[in-house]
């Protein structure tokens, strides 16, 4: 017998056999109640269009109506066009209906929770102590969702002085009459379109902590073996000096990792007292301890010529002196309260001023046409380098013995040191202008005697030391006259006894001499530039 194969379905006959199970029947169609829920859906369609129109225009682009969608977004846009509604660029256009008057209807809430409104209702306890200051009386301990928020609504408001243009529940700002208005109004739209930090960096330094970075020592390459007297930057070059006792002057290129040597300079029996940078930055001026000679030291030619006789001066010996901010001229410290001017052209005592009382410091104004000589005895003299005259003189508050004295480069302040370490800040104007000036603020932060001062070319620091106690040196922040709350390092000692401190032309870096030979070197923050 032939092997069959059996189709699928098929029953088998064979006797003895049980038969499959039967196919259910579909049920039969009732047209009639076909027709009435398609017509009940229909029903429940067109009421949740009408409800939503948002919804319409989704089914409407989901089955087909794209091109009635696009036609009627593009009659939208012309219409806000003309003024029917102001849109800002990049701004969401909402595609709610429109009424029969043409006019759009205002954006309603994206989603809507019928559980909201029982929130709304339900009670709130006031005791807690997160919501205790929004009582306004004891009948108010328990309170109602919808009224807190009504209640956190008013003090927030009352806070910010009135309810801010973000906040407007209509999402919209009001029109302004005049052109700069809407401009300003763009402008807040453009703030709130944008991401990011929105608090713009200030030029002013910030007072309370100076943010700063400790650098290799400007001298790093070649210590000195003695005490340094004198550090200085280079008025236009990447460049700082360093002069001490060790007999030497040294010129370092700073770049605050390495700092390597440019040139060191050896001066034969000649400990440097101090040296400084000429008017342009070409020569450097280097006087000793113990006679009168001093030495120029021409960087172009590397050549160094010793100034022995001056004409016109005379003086055992020349330790202190100035450089006039304009002119170049030098301004030297004689004793008995002399101060010689003189020219580095013709080497020349060109004028000389008295005062009563050895000098123990002095300061030109920013356009060199005054000079600020302060006094052991306490008293401050200034004197016009046009006339030569002495325009004004006044005692130092409190001052018992005068040790240093500064001049803001902005012609705004004028510090005095102290014996005792206290430095009084005083208004050039009032000093110039009245016989006794009050100071607006008096420094008080040393103990020990007040030997250096020096502003920052910004005039928006106040650098005092002492070289008569190991981190003796503050930082004071102007115009709040505060002191720098981090500056030195508490913990460990740094600076040592600083016998002289400079800033960079641009307040980028902060250097200072000690008597460990080193000249430790900081980076501002603050400052982006040398």
């Amino acid at each position: 017998m032939e092997d069959v194969i059996k189709l699928p379905g098929t029953q088998d006959k064979t006797p003895g056999r049980t038969p499959g199970r039967k196919r259910t029947r579909a049920a039969k169609r009732d047209p009639q109640a076909e027709a009435e829920t398609r017509r009940s859906n229909a029903e429940r369609l067109a009421a949740l269009g009408a409800e939503d129109g948002s919804v319409r225009l989704l089914e409407e682009l989901v089955f087909g109506a794209e091109e009635e969608l696009l036609e009627r977004l593009v009659e939208e846009e012309q219409e806000e066009q003309a003024g029917a509604l102001l849109v800002e660029d990049g701004a969401h256009v909402s595609c709610d209906s429109e009424d029969d008057g043409g006019r759009v209807q205002t954006r309603g809430a994206a989603w809507v929770d019928d559980d909201d409104d029982d929130e709304q209702e339900e009670k709130v306890d006031m005791k807690h102590r997160y919501r205790r200051d929004l009582i306004k009386g004891e009948a108010e301990s328990l309170m109602s969702n919808q009224k807190l928020q009504e209640r956190m609504r008013e003090q927030f408001q009352k806070a910010m002085g009135g309810a801010p243009p973000w906040a407007d529940s209509n999402g919209k700002r009001k029109k302004k009459a005049a052109d700069d208005d809407d401009d300003d109004d763009d402008e807040d739209d453009e703030l709130m379109r944008r991401t990011g930090n929105f608090v713009a960096s200030s030029d002013c330094l910030p007072s309370g902590t100076l943010r700063m970075k400790k650098c290799l020592h400007a001298n790093s390459s070649r210590p000195s073996e003695d005490r340094l007297s004198t550090v200085q930057f280079h008025p236009s070059a990447q460049v700082v000096m360093t002069a001490g006792l060790d007999q030497s002057v040294s010129l370092f290129q700073v770049d605050g990792k390495t700092n390597p040597k440019i040139q060191s300079i050896h001066l034969e029996r000649f400990p440097v007292h101090r040296a400084q940078f000429s008017l342009g930055g070409d020569t450097v001026i280097a006087t000793g301890l113990k006679n009168k000679v001093f030495y120029l030291y021409d960087m172009m030619e590397g050549r160094v010529t010793p100034v022995h006789n001056v004409r016109g001066l005379n003086e055992a010996r020349v330790k202190e002196f100035s450089v006039r901010p304009v002119g170049g001229e030098l301004l030297l410290t004689g004793t008995n309260g002399y101060l010689h001017l003189l020219t580095l052209k013709t080497k020349e005592v060109v004028l000389s001023l008295k005062a009563n009382g050895d000098v123990v410091g002095v300061a030109f104004s920013h356009d060199g046409s005054k000079v600020f000589a302060n006094s052991e005895d306490g008293e401050v003299f200034v004197w016009d380098m046009r006339s030569s005259r002495c325009v004004s003189r006044f005692t130092d508050e409190g001052c018992v013995k005068g040790t240093s004295i500064a001049a803001s480069p902005d012609g705004q302040y004028l510090a005095c040191g102290s014996q005792s370490g206290v430095v009084n800040v005083y208004s050039q104007a009032a000093c110039l202008n009245t016989a006794h000036p009050r100071p607006l603020k008096a420094v008080m932060n040393l103990l020990t005697s007040a030997t250096s001062l020096t502003f920052n070319p910004s005039s928006e620091i106040l650098a005092i030391a002492s070289r008569a106690e190991d981190e003796a040196v503050r930082l004071l922040h102007l115009p709040s006259f505060t002191v720098f709350s981090n500056f030195p390092v508490s913990k460990r000692k740094i600076i040592y006894r600083t016998s002289c401190l400079d800033f960079s032309p641009r307040s980028g870096f902060l250097s200072l001499a000690n008597n460990k030979g080193h000249a430790p070197l900081f980076r501002l923050l603050h400052y982006k530039d040398f």
